[in-house]
């Protein structure tokens, strides 16, 4: 199997710069990310492989590892500690002082078949006392090795985000600051506007790096905080709205507030509480565009005034105008 230059992968020399790698990802996830490439498959394979490259090479023990051995030194259970044995004991036998090639000494085992044999007049066994599955790991040779599109996924994380009733409703950028190990990140997460408690938002690439594995995604719960007045079901908003008792009998045209700001809305005459009115457009953003409408819910409120000799005077004169039994519909 080839054996890849990550920096390559990266539009970089190796010595290249933390700076340098950090600065060049960035740049490339953005062209090849897959919201920005939908349904491009060969954008896809890209981006993993450069996911890969930045795995590698912005870890400085993987890093080392790689430049030392290739990408067999990032094999899940590679001993550095071995190989480096011998690769000292294939310059005792006449091998080249420059190390030797894993993949070629791989190939050669395959080819010899169950003695595994290797190109330095041993087997594997031989030179490692028996230890080739504890040095490689007991699922096989760096051949079969995670590289390429073919690398495996790390698994997706999931985390939750709080945001205000505002901020769900207009949509805002949070940085959210990730630790892992002892490396910290900060990443800016895009909240849609319209997103609803509970709602989900998918970072691709930005979950678990794995050792050998492209970065799983980062699911985020958004979790919007209550409103002091509106309550929310699906894209529409309801506010209770006290009214006087005179302004129920006459009518009246109010100030209600909504998301926007204060809008004026015209109270028929003879409204009873409870009644519902509705401000079309005024309510919860939709994702993908459009508004849903406020919903009024009136609520009349009796007096609060201290001369009750005066307002049981008045309620006797109101009680009077009753016609009807206001509880008919309760009976059964």
């Amino acid at each position: 199997m080839a054996e890849r230059d990550l920096y390559a992968e990266l539009g970089l020399k190796k010595g290249a710069s933390k700076e340098e790698i950090k600065k060049a990802y960035r740049k490339l996830a953005r062209e090849l990310h897959p919201d920005r490439n939908p349904n491009n498959a060969k954008a896809e394979e890209r981006f993993k492989r450069v996911a890969f490259a930045n795995d590698v090479l912005s870890d400085d023990r993987k890093r080392g590892l790689y430049d030392e051995f290739g990408e067999v030194g990032l094999r899940e259970g590679f001993d550095a500690e071995a190989a480096r044995a011998m690769r000292g004991r294939a310059r005792g036998m006449g091998g080249a002082p420059g190390g030797f090639g894993f993949e070629e000494i791989f190939a050669g085992a395959n080819r010899a078949g169950a003695g595994r044999r290797s190109g330095f007049g041993g087997t594997l066994e031989d030179l490692f006392g028996g230890g080739i599955d504890e040095l490689f790991g007991r699922s096989g040779f760096a051949g079969r090795a995670a590289t390429g599109p073919n690398v495996a996924k790390a698994p997706d994380q999931e985390s939750e985000i709080e945001v205000t009733f505002e901020e769900a409703m207009q949509g805002v950028e949070k940085v959210l600051s990730i630790t892992e190990g002892e490396e910290n990140r900060s990443i800016r997460v895009r909240i849609p506007a319209g997103v609803t408690d509970g709602g989900k938002v998918r970072l691709r690439g930005q979950g678990a790096h794995g050792r050998t594995a492209v970065a799983g995604d980062l699911v985020l719960t958004v979790r919007v905080a209550e409103h002091k007045l509106f309550r929310r079901e699906g894209s529409d908003l309801h506010i209770d709205v006290p009214i006087t008792i005179g302004e129920a009998w006459r009518g009246a045209n109010i100030k209600v507030p909504t998301p926007d700001g204060e809008v004026s809305l015209k109270i028929p005459a003879k409204v009873q509480s409870g009644g519902k009115l509705r401000l079309k457009g005024k309510g919860a953003t939709q994702r993908g565009g459009g508004r849903g409408d406020l919903f009024v819910h009136v609520q009349i409120r009796v007096p609060d005034g201290h001369d009750h000799a005066r307002i049981e005077r008045a309620i006797d004169e109101l009680e009077g105008q009753y016609l009807t039994d206001v509880r008919a519909d309760l009976k059964s």
